[in-house]
């Protein structure tokens, strides 16, 4: 193991930019899958986005392809030559552009976006030794040669119920909407709560509508109460169940004074969901709010224009990329070297890759306070003691 690369910094209109992502240690790498590359020439890297998706897949497009081009800006002893492919947000197109991509040379692939895409993309150029750093958070198509860049559900509960059981609210009841995406939050909640000395109060789940929302609120109560849990932790997001359950909660006896409310999702977004008086005082995740806003301030610098909320994990992707490729290794790109456990600084904190293709994120936790986001147990600066 070498000595930890320097995080640099670097300041850019009058303001402190966002750190690069760097490498924080550099392991000896190989096996685990990957191409050798040869990092005295530029690496092709393949960026696939959804451009001629409907409903704003161009827009989303730009954002990432101009965060990557943004990444490469700040990079220190590494050339990338950045190709851009077009998903058209189809799992098919996805398989056929990964495919293309690889005969045009690249050795690795971010993008794309969707899960089903992403899983397409990595199975087409599985053969060949590719990586795929995809922008998904869906845990479901990770593995193999296909990484999740997406916060995903397990981080996210692992970070508020290790807090939970060092705040003492380690008795958990789980209130869940029956859709795929929920039941995934609910599995992960559990999975966290067993993992991290809690207890499962109970599970209840609901139909995602208001009707179902109203109708399973008493059971949800009756069994949160006689259980003796002293937190509820809810799957659901704002534009979901969630106003829903901050009103018809505390009604039917869940005082949030008493009971803490928990958000598996952001609680902050839109803004106008702080004002709900059932959430105040709940808490949820999110990254740590200053290396975000900086983020987003050079961004709107350099494009006039504010990020899309996932356009900062294709700066992770090619950041990440280019501090393996500084440490002039033929086999940087290789899953062994992606999943290095000291992980990388992005922009909103740090993050590693797990051999599993998922990946961890460091997160801060978050309450509402008198309609406001309050950070109460800021997000870890570094994995395995190595600072930032």
């Amino acid at each position: 193991m070498v000595a930890a690369t320097a995080v640099a910094r670097k300041l850019q209109l009058g303001l402190l930019a966002l750190l690069s992502a760097v490498l924080l240690t550099a392991c000896e790498t190989g096996g685990m899958g990957g191409p050798t590359i040869n990092t005295r020439n530029a690496v092709p890297v393949a960026l696939l986005v959804p451009a001629g998706s409907p409903d704003g897949g161009a827009t989303l497009a730009q954002s990432l392809e101009n965060a990557a081009r943004l990444a490469m800006g700040d990079l220190q002893g590494a050339r990338i030559d950045l190709r851009l492919y077009d998903t058209a947000g189809q799992p098919a197109q996805a398989a056929a552009v990964a495919q293309e991509a690889v005969r045009d040379g690249a050795r690795i692939i971010i993008g794309p976006v969707f899960a089903e895409s992403a899983a397409a993309a990595g199975q087409a150029v599985a053969g060949r030794g590719i990586n795929v750093l995809s922008f998904s958070n869906n845990p479901t198509v990770a593995g193999g040669n296909v990484f999740v860049l997406g916060t995903t559900f397990g981080t996210t509960a692992n970070r508020l119920v290790r807090y939970a059981v060092s705040q003492n609210r380690g008795n958990i009841q789980i209130a869940h909407g029956l859709d795929a995406s929920e039941q995934l939050g609910r599995d992960a909640i559990v999975r966290a709560i067993q993992a991290n000395g809690a207890r499962v109060a109970g599970v209840t789940g609901f139909e995602l509508s208001q009707q179902g929302v109203v109708n399973a609120v008493p059971d949800i109560a009756s069994q949160t109460e006689s259980s003796g849990a002293d937190a509820i932790f809810l799957t659901s997001g704002t534009s979901g169940a969630i106003p829903f359950l901050a009103q018809l909660l505390p009604e039917n006896g869940i005082d949030p004074s008493e009971v803490q409310y928990i958000g598996l999702q952001r609680l902050d977004v839109p803004s106008s969901a702080l004002s709900l008086s059932g959430l105040q005082g709940a808490w949820f995740a999110l990254p740590q709010p200053g290396p975000s806003a900086q983020f987003s301030a050079r961004y709107q610098a350099a494009y006039g224009t504010q990020p899309h909320p996932i356009a900062g994990l294709a700066y992770d992707a090619i950041a990440a990329i280019g501090a393996l490729v500084s440490q002039g290794q033929s086999d940087a790109l290789t899953g062994q070297a992606l999943t290095q456990p000291s992980g990388f600084a992005g922009v909103n904190g740090v993050f590693r890759l797990l051999p599993d293709g998922t990946n961890e994120r460091a997160l801060a936790v978050a309450q509402i306070q008198n309609n406001q986001v309050i950070v109460i147990d800021p997000a870890q600066r570094s994995f395995g003691g190595a600072g930032l």
